[in-house]
């Protein structure tokens, strides 16, 4: 006997901050406490430690 699939469930949520709205495959304990990557480096600005070129695609300016 073959085994079934499970099917995956998705839960859609929003940023608090920015009101930006995603898509992901594992539920939230704390949904309203959820910020998105965007959120998280505007409220940490001494932590984005990503690179020169994707802030430039991305339009964030250099301090």
């Amino acid at each position: 006997m073959a085994k079934r699939r499970k099917e995956k469930k998705f839960y859609k949520y929003e940023c608090a901050m920015t009101g930006e709205q995603y898509t992901v495959t594992a539920k939230a304990s704390n949904p309203d406490d959820l910020i998105s990557v965007k959120a998280y480096y505007e409220m940490n600005p001494e932590k984005d430690d990503r690179p020169a070129d994707i802030k430039k695609m991305l339009g964030v300016e250099e301090e």
